[in-house]
């Protein structure tokens, strides 16, 4: 059953509170500009959603998505963040076992990462993954395995998940854990770099499930492109896109017009407007905002995936 953190205010707002959806595809990698962050946005209805550019520059930094968040949103945007806002708590009861300094919730865990990486230039994480006691819990490149990468007995050589990521696992996704840093799919640095920005919203912009979801103003979600690709008739397998021909004939399954040109496009657009597009058909539905398995002590600490059941 749903929290009383989330469940009363949720049930009330839901159905019609949004009028424009954004998704942003996210981006860990070093560097004062990132090729991997896409920007789309689309209205309520059924206009193609459009792609979205930083002032000035042909590619985004975090700093200006962190800009766009605060101060150029409509008030009525559903924000989706391809990115984990939070890390594993509710298999050991913390997110770090064994470390006094392991943060209660996620708020405090936005916040320990961003100090820790203060040195680190375009909200980059590199100082709280080489930290001596935070890399001990995490997969680094190089065969660097921290020791608490695993809990005792684990089944699995995955790493720890979060709850939400065990509801993606069972809706046929493949999600891995936020403390493995290593491989194409990982999203260990997308995640940390996340809850840098996530911490300098400063409460700004509520970000559900950690926040309660208001009767009005903008709000940030967790979202996994993979889940929208699927829901627009793709298979988890095939849920990258790299042309506008998949790329339109999925938006067509989600009821969108489709987005102008043909031939290729790189993925990372297309996740970010095929994903816009879902978030439209989805946040109306009241059962998304409401998963059996989320409690008011889970969004708190690990959050929730929107779009998980």
């Amino acid at each position: 059953m749903v929290g009383s953190q989330t469940g009363r205010a949720a049930r009330r707002v839901t159905t019609g509170r949004f009028r424009h959806f954004m998704a942003i595809d996210w981006s860990g990698a070093l560097g004062p500009r990132q090729k991997g962050i896409a920007v789309a946005l689309c209205p309520e209805g059924s206009d193609a959603p459009g792609l979205l550019r930083p002032p000035g520059h042909a590619l985004w930094s975090r700093a200006d998505v962190l800009d766009l968040l605060l101060h150029h949103l409509p008030d009525d945007t559903l924000v989706g963040l391809d990115l984990g806002i939070s890390l594993p708590f509710a298999d050991a009861g913390a997110f770090f076992p064994g470390w006094e300094e392991s943060p209660p919730d996620a708020r405090a865990l936005w916040a320990l990462v961003d100090a820790l990486c203060a040195g680190d230039a375009h909200l980059s994480a590199s100082g709280f993954v080489d930290h001596p006691r935070a890399s001990a819990y995490f997969r680094r490149h190089g065969g660097r395995e921290g020791a608490h990468f695993h809990l005792p007995g684990a089944l699995h050589r995955r790493g720890r998940m979060r709850v939400t990521e065990e509801a993606q696992a069972r809706a046929g996704c493949k999600p891995y854990s936020n403390f493995n840093l290593v491989g194409a799919a990982q999203v260990g640095k997308s995640s940390l770099t996340g809850m840098r920005l996530l911490h300098r919203l400063g409460g700004r912009v509520p970000v559900w499930p950690i926040d309660p979801l208001p009767a009005a103003g903008p709000v940030v979600v967790e979202i996994y492109t993979t889940l929208a690709a699927v829901a627009a008739g793709r298979s988890a397998g095939r849920a990258k896109m790299t042309d506008h021909a998949a790329l339109n004939a999925a938006l067509s399954q989600l009821g969108s017009a489709p987005v102008p040109g043909c031939g290729a496009i790189d993925d990372h657009s297309a996740d970010a407007l095929v994903t816009a597009a879902w978030l439209r058909t989805a946040a109306h539905r009241d059962a998304l905002w409401h998963p059996g398995d989320l409690t008011t002590q889970l969004a708190r600490t690990e959050g929730w995936t929107f779009g998980a059941a």
